[in-house]
């Protein structure tokens, strides 16, 4: 469960930190209090998406900290964090998340104190929190979003992600099937296409750092008559002038070392210094014989420089049409050869490709077909759990899950039938409903009003939280469209996923009836200081929980106090005999 919550210079949050207990815990205040940014705090320290509009006014950076403690129950996460080498081995059952963002744009990671990558915060995030929105209700409204709902219900989620990842496979093999396909005039056409690429990048016989040597010598060559200058120059220097006797650098140390030797023989001291100027006089020789040998490699050739100029032109030419690089040349020469000899045999491959997709379409359909059996028993349990909490809720309804299929010429094989798919499967799942009584069922967005999609959505919430085994659950708003006279029923739901479901719950919410069932209260509050505003956030006992209930029922005080107190009392009474 989340333990502990630091947050600091967050929106308007100057410095926070809240201590969280295991049941139900309920945050209330006005709105723009900063409820729901200390929502979107969790979601940050969770992966969720860095802003730098999250940092505090005046600040350069945001911290966020949350402690979990965790159950034996999370034995995967646990095997999951000690692969990853960052469980504590002091303290397992501990875990520190936190992150830091910066104005400069820096995010800044940790789990248990070792740096990580975001997306390590998001996997072990998914595993401790699962956050409820407050537009959940308006999504339910798109089929889109039943099926996955249904397999969240019925655990059959990592089943649909291995289902999905075979038809990617598969339509890679489709994909090249396609291709094969193509007429015999535009696959020759591509065949000679290919053929005149290879030759053209083997004609030119390309090696891997070849540009650059060129580059190189044509540098050398094109700059011939300086260097040849500048060689004579730097060994007359250094040997001295012929035609009038005068003496070089190399002439001068040796005499210099000559005069040395005699001064080192008088006064052994020197000993040290003669040593050093007879390695200068050495390397000055060293440098004179060095440069002699490159004189006489020096010439002019005009036709070498042509061809290295030619040879230049040539390699841009081919990376303007294949690639920036030699390397990336040659690479996309040797995806031209697979390809060509993949058209070349494609008689073949075509037989083989059909034969092996024909055989993917069985098993794939073996595979939907059994997960479309264990959707439909979930369904029928769903149906009936969601209608016993819609009944909860004042609600006469019938709800029901529609499921339909495509026949597809091109579908997966299902007993007699070809049945149209995609990475979900064969089915085709809506939601249906029926409010009134005598009413045929029909999809919810034709049927449901604002109230009645947001206690349906309540419904459903309520069966998945049955069957998540996550062990946190953070509802923002969404008694949105519920009235008073349900707040109640809403609470008491929730109240029972943390006490008899086992999770602890998190609740944003306006409603004192539902806020009355809280086991902890937190009361969000903005304060204006020297012009600046600061949530403040103050856990209440009895007496503060009366007066915040009294205020949200926005009745005269007396009456509010004693309507306040009758909520806590109905609430108690209801947890004593559940």
């Amino acid at each position: 469960m989340l333990a502990e919550l630091t947050i600091k210079n967050f929106a308007i949050i100057a410095d926070l930190h809240l201590q969280f207990g295991s049941g139900f815990n309920v945050l209330t205040g006005e709105t723009g209090a900063g409820k729901s940014i200390i929502l979107d705090a969790i979601g940050l320290i969770l992966g969720g998406r860095a802003d730098s509009s999250f940092i505090r006014a005046g600040r350069d950076r945001t911290y966020v900290e949350a402690i979990f403690e965790l159950s034996k129950d999370l034995e995967e996460l646990q095997q999951f964090l000690s692969g990853q080498e960052l469980l504590d081995p002091d303290d397992p059952h501990q875990l520190i998340l936190a992150r830091e963002l910066r104005d400069s744009g820096r995010n800044i990671c940790r789990i248990n104190g070792i740096t990580v990558r975001v997306g390590q915060l998001r996997e072990i995030g998914e595993y401790l929190v699962g956050i409820h929105g407050q537009g959940d209700h308006l999504r339910l409204l798109n089929p889109k979003s039943h099926l996955p709902l249904l397999d969240a219900y019925a655990g059959l989620t990592e089943e649909q992600l291995l289902f999905a990842e075979k038809v990617k496979a598969l339509r890679k093999l489709e994909k090249e099937f396609t291709i094969l396909r193509q007429n015999e005039s535009t696959r020759q056409q591509r065949v000679d296409y290919l053929k005149f690429q290879i030759e053209e990048i083997d004609e030119a016989q390309l090696t891997v750092g070849e540009e650059e040597e060129v580059r190189t010598e044509r540098s050398r060559l094109g700059n011939m008559q300086q260097l040849i200058e500048a060689v004579a120059n730097a060994l007359s220097s250094l040997s001295g002038l012929e035609e009038d006797d005068t003496p070089g650098a190399t002439d001068l140390a040796s005499q210099a070392e000559a005069a040395l030797s005699t001064v080192a023989r008088l006064d052994p001291e020197q000993a040290e210094t003669l040593a050093q100027l007879q390695g200068v006089v050495s390397e000055l020789g060293d440098v004179a014989m060095n440069l002699r040998l490159y004189q006489d490699g020096l010439e002019h050739d005009p036709g070498r420089l042509n061809f290295l100029e030619e040879r230049l032109d040539l390699i841009n030419r081919l990376k303007r049409k294949y690639g920036g690089t030699v390397e990336e040349i040659l690479s996309m020469r040797d995806e031209a050869f697979v390809e060509l000899d993949l058209l070349e045999n494609s008689d073949q491959r075509l037989a083989e490709l059909n034969t092996q997709i024909d055989g993917e379409l069985k098993r794939l359909g073996q595979l939907a077909a059994a997960l479309s059996t264990k959707r439909q028993s979930a369904a029928q349990k769903l149906a009936s759990n969601v209608e016993a909490e819609l009944k909860d809720l004042r609600m006469e309804a019938t709800f029901s899950v529609q499921f339909r299929t495509q026949e597809a010429a091109d579908g997966v094989y299902v007993g007699e039938h070809r049945l149209g798919f995609d990475q979900m499967g064969i089915d085709l799942v809506e939601f249906l409903l029926s409010a009134n009584p005598g009413e045929p069922p029909k999809p919810m967005a034709k049927v449901a009003s604002g109230g009645e999609t947001a206690r349906i959505m309540l419904s459903l919430k309520t069966a998945l939280a049955r069957v998540d085994e996550t062990p946190t659950l953070i509802f923002d708003e969404i008694d949105q469209g519920i009235g008073g006279r349900i707040g109640s029923v809403v609470g008491q739901k929730l109240w029972e996923l943390a006490g008899k479901a086992g999770h602890q719950v998190l609740v944003v919410t306006h409603l004192p009836q539902m806020a009355g069932f809280g086991d902890i209260h937190f009361h969000v509050q903005k304060e204006v200081a020297n012009a600046k505003t600061t949530t403040l956030v103050t856990r209440l006992d009895h007496q503060a929980r009366v007066a915040e209930l009294g205020a949200m029922l926005g009745t005269k005080e007396d009456l509010a106090k004693v309507g306040a107190r009758s909520l806590l009392k109905e609430a108690q009474q209801v947890k004593q005999t559940n």
